[in-house]
């Protein structure tokens, strides 16, 4: 995680919550519990690896202390409470902004930074699940907050707006992903051919929209998969957010 001189010299971090200060390596475990061969990097991958085995219903402190070979109390050294494991976990697996397209005009730019996060989210089912109550405070998160400022640079919109657009374009790729990982595990469990389904209920008058959308084939995925299907549509509404930025910019 990163050392605590990345943040400025001159703000006291004092006041900080203590899962803002331990994601940013400015305040180390305390003195309670084993020291040998386990550490805050270790039992936040650990909570990560059960997350993504079991989901964020499975994770517990106890689940956890298991999957290191520890005892429960011995976590508390490095943690206070499982929602503060959370907010690491969040931050650790969402990672760095990588690979993303860094020339080129704004819309190119943000639409790679919004892809980015999307494919960064959707790589742990569990991340759309985490409780958003507060802005970003983790590197990790304010990186990718920071990448997609950037990617506005040369808009000449105001910093306000551009704050703005980055964060409606964020929680539209969260909402995005966390419809996604809703329809497939509905997909899994019920197996549900709507193609098929949907024209044994509903009538022709009554439905007319509906059933001209059904024949239309709007809800077959062709010869895709689902994972591919999802992105696909995730583009397409993605696209239209960026068309209506590219009036906001005057572009």
């Amino acid at each position: 995680m990163p050392p605590s001189n990345d943040l400025p010299d001159d703000r006291s971090t004092a006041t900080l919550p203590k899962a803002v200060r331990l994601a940013w390596g400015i305040e180390e475990p305390g003195t309670r519990g084993p020291r040998k061969g386990l550490s805050l990097e270790r039992v936040v991958d650990a909570a990560i690896e059960v997350a993504d085995a079991e989901g964020l219903a499975g994770l517990s402190m106890s689940r956890v202390a298991k999957q290191l070979g520890f005892t429960t109390m011995s976590l508390y050294r490095y943690v206070d409470s499982k929602d503060d494991l959370v907010e690491l976990m969040a931050d650790r697996a969402i990672g760095q902004p990588s690979g993303l397209v860094v020339s080129g005009g704004w819309r190119d730019r943000l639409e790679s930074w919004a892809l980015g996060e999307y494919r960064a989210v959707r790589a742990h089912a569990w991340w759309p699940e985490v409780t958003i109550s507060a802005p970003p405070t983790g590197p990790n998160n304010l990186a990718w907050l920071e990448a997609g400022l950037q990617s506005l640079a040369d808009t000449g919109l105001s910093e306000d707006r551009k704050l703005q657009v980055v964060l409606n374009v964020s929680l539209f790729v969260i909402g995005r992903a966390r419809f996604a990982l809703d329809l497939e595990r509905s997909a899994k469990a019920e197996q549900v051919d709507y193609a098929r389904l949907l024209p044994l209920l509903l009538d022709e008058k009554r439905f007319p929209a509906l059933r001209a959308a059904i024949e239309g084939g709007a809800f077959d995925a062709g010869d895709e998969d689902d994972a591919h299907w999802l992105e696909h549509d995730f583009r397409f509404g993605l696209d239209r957010m960026l068309d209506g930025i590219e009036r906001l910019t005057g572009g």
